[in-house]
């Protein structure tokens, strides 16, 4: 019920300049589906709606470690093969692993169930730290509300970081979740003074983009030394400052990249790459497109 309820939050329809997505479940048997949660689900669809989709979403299931039955397989195959993306919510990378979209690619699954993957699709490279892998016409995500991750991405990908933000603002997350499912293995952090006055450095980086961030310097706001404000960092973000301010300032440039009509050198320097050419060398590696291809395909009018 929450990987259903995950997929039909976030391409609901909410207008406002949004994309309109035709969303619909579908299964092998039609009718009454009863969920994990003891609640009957009324699915309309048969597996001929697959023949359209774009993007098709195996969910998770409780029988998951018994194959998903062959039509369904064969409904996978075919909407891989006729160019749709293909993703995978939680275990239901198994449904992909049996269809052989996995083989020889990288995937992620809960956590829980990440060896049981690898053991059973040997040909399948398992991560199960990430929270999602994507690899191109396929993508998988890892468990429970890493599902919102795993869709937020994939609207990032397709239609741009100004939609997924604006989505992510509307269900009220965050719009991208730095680090992998590490970070939740664990007991968490308890909140404390220190943890508040972690939160309150990483708030004013968030409006100081534009300036080089040291991490010596964070370190001095928070009141701690280097190496304790790197280990609590680690803690509760799961990454480190480098690599958080890093996608932060990707994510900023992105933004701008879509809403303005900013030179590529100034917003460069509006959130702190210092010059256009590190902003692209960076824009090349982390997200496989220079900043200039990026704003022709998710160019969005200004609004008021």
């Amino acid at each position: 019920m929450l990987g259903a309820g995950i997929v039909s939050e976030v391409f609901d329809f909410r207008g406002q300049g949004l994309p309109r997505f035709d969303f619909a479940l579908c299964t092998d048997r039609p009718g009454r589906v009863r969920t994990d949660v003891g609640l009957p689900l009324v699915v309309e669809h048969g597996l001929d709606r697959l023949a359209s989709a774009d993007l098709v979403i195996a969910l998770p299931w409780n029988d998951f470690r018994t194959p998903p039955a062959p039509a369904v397989l064969d409904a996978l195959n075919a909407a891989h093969g006729r160019g749709a993306l293909v993703a995978a919510h939680c275990v239901g990378a198994f449904a992909l692993a049996a269809a052989g979209l996995l083989d020889g690619r990288r995937a992620t699954t809960h956590w829980r169930f990440a060896g049981l993957l690898a053991e059973r699709h040997p040909d399948v490279t398992v991560d199960p730290d990430a929270l999602y892998v994507d690899e191109g016409s396929v993508a998988t995500g890892a468990g429970a509300a890493a599902g919102f991750d795993l869709c937020l991405h994939l609207l990032r990908r397709e239609y741009g970081a100004t939609t997924a933000n604006a989505i992510a603002r509307d269900l009220v997350l965050p719009s991208h979740r730095d680090g992998g499912q590490a970070q939740y293995l664990a007991t968490p952090v308890p909140e404390d003074s220190q943890d508040e006055r972690l939160s309150e450095v990483l708030a004013w980086a968030r409006e100081h983009l534009d300036e080089p961030l040291p991490v010596a310097e964070l370190a001095r706001r928070a009141l701690m030394s280097r190496r304790s404000f790197a280990r609590r960092f680690a803690a509760s973000t799961g990454t480190t400052p480098h690599a958080w301010l890093l996608g932060l300032r990707l994510s900023r440039a992105e933004e701008l990249l879509e809403t303005t009509d900013l030179p590529v050198e100034e917003i460069a320097h509006a959130v702190g790459f210092g010059s256009a050419a590190v902003l692209r060398a960076q824009f090349v590696r982390r997200r496989g497109v220079p900043p200039r291809s990026y704003r022709r395909s998710f160019t969005r009018t200004p609004t008021a």
